[in-house]
């Protein structure tokens, strides 16, 4: 039970501590479960990001909630659920009771523009942590470059880019894997 309660304030300060949403999330989650806590490999963390990124739902509940049901089953997945949306809920909470009277204020603006500036660098690090776990062969670098043109260029949804690289996964690299 103190291994759940510890992963549970785990994910409430990643939940706490982290702006700009699940992809910002990821370089503090895979900091806390897969380089401080030993909870999981990485090869395990780059799994559990793919298949949280190819369900409905917010990147870094989906991830937490894998976590958190390979440490403890449902008990598990429940706590690190509510430890991730928790600190998210309150501050919003909060933040609606007095935004009212600080919206138009010029620190909370200065505030906000400045986190704002961090967000995008937290993304970078998402994607140079996870680049690093791709097996670099030239598979991998086609499916990423044709990945880039077809979201930045022909404007596909990310979500045909993770069905049609799956598929092509089934098909074709069913091989490498038996």
């Amino acid at each position: 039970m103190n291994k759940l309660f510890t992963m549970f304030l785990t994910f409430f300060k990643i939940g706490a501590f982290t702006f700009g949403g699940g992809y910002a999330m990821i370089p503090l989650i895979e900091a806390e479960v897969v380089t401080r806590r030993n909870w999981i490999s990485k090869e395990e963390f780059v799994d559990i990001i793919v298949i949280s990124q190819s369900f409905p739902g917010a990147l870094a509940v989906n991830c937490s909630t894998f976590i958190g049901y390979k440490m403890g089953g449902i008990l598990g997945a429940i706590l690190a659920l509510l430890g991730v949306i928790m600190p998210s809920f309150f501050i919003i909470i909060a933040i609606a009771a007095i935004f009212v009277e600080f919206r138009n204020n010029y620190i909370i603006d200065l505030i906000f523009k400045g986190i704002g500036a961090a967000v995008p660098v937290l993304i970078l690090v998402a994607i140079s942590s996870l680049f690093k776990s791709v097996k670099k062969n030239y598979i991998n670098y086609i499916i990423i470059i044709l990945s880039i043109i077809a979201i930045t260029i022909f404007k596909f949804s990310p979500i045909w880019v993770v069905v049609c690289s799956a598929l092509y996964g089934i098909i074709f690299l069913r091989k490498q894997v038996e």
